[in-house]
């Protein structure tokens, strides 16, 4: 029953991710038809992160409130009306109206905040990095966007394309009703919204998930929006053939997001998303040589994505240990909007910081490696590895520092 619940969540979070996902594949195609300036495609492709960021606190806490078999239908109802409406925007060439119908399409985005809760109430402690592992890779959902949408525009035209999208939202809303149920420990959390999200806000471990998450997380979605961007412009390459390298990358980060929650099951996750900051620091700095396609451009991206998807599971496998099990959808709304917020600048920073003389990114992907580096020395300093003893743990502070090692 689990399981089935825990997959079923799963392929939801892999459809809304799609849905939040539906400009990014199809940016360079907007911006060659509207004549668009690198600023402008970059606050295209980072509208709906925002919103989808934004939104997570209020969608987490409503998941302690409602359960998660509510809230996804709710979340993936709600995305129908803006996929298509993206899809008629972009099909009149209007700028402004896309940008517009692209925030009410970062609804689909606050999937996450639903998932991390239902799956961890599904599972015992010890299994639940595991778990969150699992439902994030519904980020599959990114890859799916960017290798299919633009091949679905080719083949359908824009508008059916997006008529597509939404009707797998509404078919997927459908089989929530008749399948999927909250599991038999769910217990609903009445209190007032507000003050629930007040409490994990005063939680030292929300914010020293969030800052940890907006790099690994941010890393993944900036990337898996602006790749399509950087491919063509650095490389060279169709918006098609741009899709499927970036979808390359994004099913890379997906597949790795499950084995850094495994491996969070068996060693203390701080190890974990030490390993990750390392190689996200490292592939940044090699990144900026401009590897020449396609074999070593390859290997430098999907070894990125797979640094990064693993952080991204050892990251919410300690959410998981560390937050107070009646406050887990507050704190993951808000960890999982840090994430988000982690990949709104990015594409901003990237398309302010191209160098178009030289035509490369070098100061953007230097940041991100400088990123990294600071919450991997931040990690290793100030984080300690071991939970902390039952006393402080039942004592419902769980803002009490861990023992070191």
């Amino acid at each position: 029953m689990r399981g089935a619940n825990l997959a079923l969540a799963t392929w939801v979070s892999a459809i809304n991710f799609w849905a939040w996902n539906m400009i990014g594949p199809l940016s360079t195609t907007y911006a060659t038809d509207m004549s668009l300036s690198s600023t402008e495609a970059s606050m295209l492709v980072a509208t709906p992160i925002l919103v989808g960021s934004l939104g997570r606190i209020a969608v987490g806490a409503m998941t302690d409130r409602y359960g998660g078999r509510a809230m996804f239908i709710a979340v993936s109802l709600l995305s129908i009306v803006p996929v298509v409406a993206v899809g008629f925007a972009a099909e009149a060439g209007s700028y402004p109206l896309l940008l517009v119908c692209g925030f009410f399409l970062g609804i689909a985005g606050t999937i996450f905040a639903v998932g991390i809760p239902f799956a961890n109430n599904w599972y015992e402690p010890a299994r639940r990095g595991f778990a969150t592992g699992v439902f994030g890779a519904g980020m599959v959902g990114t890859a799916l966007s960017a290798f299919f949408t633009p091949r679905f525009v080719n083949w359908f035209g824009l508008v059916p394309t997006h008529i597509i999208v939404a009707a797998a939202l509404a078919v997927t809303a459908v089989v929530c009703i008749l399948v999927m149920r909250n599991s038999p420990d769910f217990r609903p959390n009445t209190d007032p919204v507000l003050p629930k999200l007040t409490a994990a806000a005063k939680l030292g471990v929300t914010w020293e998930m969030s800052f940890l998450y907006a790099v690994v997380f941010g890393g993944f979605v900036a990337f898996s929006n602006y790749l399509p961007t950087y491919i063509k412009t650095i490389y060279g390459f169709s918006a098609v053939d741009a899709g499927t390298r970036t979808a390359g990358f994004a099913l890379a980060a997906v597949l790795a997001r499950p084995v850094g929650g495994a491996l969070s099951d068996r060693v203390p996750p701080k190890y974990v998303v030490l390993a990750s900051f390392t190689g996200t620091a490292v592939m940044a700095v090699i990144a900026t040589f401009q590897p020449p396609p396609d074999l070593w451009s390859a290997l430098t991206f999907i070894t990125m994505a797979i640094f990064l998807g693993i952080g991204t599971g050892g990251v919410f496998a300690w959410v998981a240990r560390r937050a107070p099990a009646h406050a887990v959808g507050s704190v993951t709304g808000i960890v999982a909007a840090a994430g988000g917020l982690g990949g709104y600048f990015p594409p901003l920073v990237m398309g302010a910081t191209y160098d178009a003389e030289g035509n490369d990114y070098t100061v953007g992907l230097l940041l991100l490696a400088a990123t990294a580096l600071v919450c991997l020395l931040y990690t290793a300093f100030r984080l300690h590895a071991h939970e902390p003893p039952p006393s402080a743990a039942g004592s419902g502070n769980r803002d009490v520092r861990e023992e070191k090692p």
